[in-house]
């Protein structure tokens, strides 16, 4: 099965499950981004819609550092509650 080349539109508006594949993640993960702000959409009439320049944002160094930050943050606040049992 080809991969998908087709390049990321900054101005060009995607489905969730278009962004998706772009970004090579699962339903539950595109989901959690979303709750948590991390991907800004849009709902049109009770779908999300995503900006490609807001996939391109998520795909830069920034992002990735800030994605980083936020996860390493967590986990260092779930290893101090599990010492704490």
């Amino acid at each position: 099965m080809p991969i998908n080349q087709e390049e990321i539109k900054p101005n060009q508006i995607y489905t969730t499950a278009e962004a998706r594949d772009f970004l090579k993640i699962s339903d539950s993960t595109s989901k959690r981004l979303l709750k948590k702000g991390i991907i800004k959409a849009y709902k049109v009439g009770g779908q999300y819609r995503i900006w490609g320049a807001e996939i391109l944002r998520l795909v830069s160094p920034h992002v990735e550092n800030e994605v980083y930050y936020t996860y390493k943050k967590f986990k260092d606040k779930a290893k101090k509650i599990l010492e704490k049992w």
